[in-house]
């Protein structure tokens, strides 16, 4: 199955045989420091930027109606986020990931954004389509 949107990320996740841990790094947009005169004027029209990681979350893919829920959820962060980073994180023997495990992908989720290393995630809008990033 193609994902193009969050919600078939969900049902691929909830069709799996082992449990699963959806892992989500909510990016903000922020122009650089040592952003150009014409950086700095496509950011202040909506555009470009850089994202940078500023909250972690996971969750199991039964704790989440759909990405409306998730994005309604979402709107209690302290400053809106751009694009949401999905990685899954799969148990074995019927047993959820743990604690430990989860953390260590989350940090490591977290610096391959800081990288631009985002080949093993899903990206996704804030609409919850999937998006490809250059």
């Amino acid at each position: 199955m193609t994902i193009t949107n969050f919600d078939d990320l969900l049902q691929v996740a909830r069709q799996q045989v082992q449990p699963q841990r959806l892992l989500m790094v909510f990016t903000c947009a922020e122009l650089p420091d040592d952003g150009t005169p014409e950086q700095r004027r496509e950011f202040e029209a909506g555009g470009g930027g850089a994202l940078v990681p500023a909250l972690c979350a996971d969750k199991a893919p039964d704790e989440i109606e759909n990405f409306a829920a998730l994005k309604l959820e979402s709107g209690q962060f302290q400053s809106p986020w751009h694009v949401v980073f999905v990685a899954a994180l799969s148990g074995a023997n019927n047993t959820a990931p743990g604690s430990s495990d989860i953390e260590q992908t989350l940090d490591r989720m977290v610096e391959s954004i800081k990288l631009g290393a985002l080949d093993n995630m899903i990206a996704f809008d804030t609409s919850g389509s999937a998006i490809m990033l250059e």
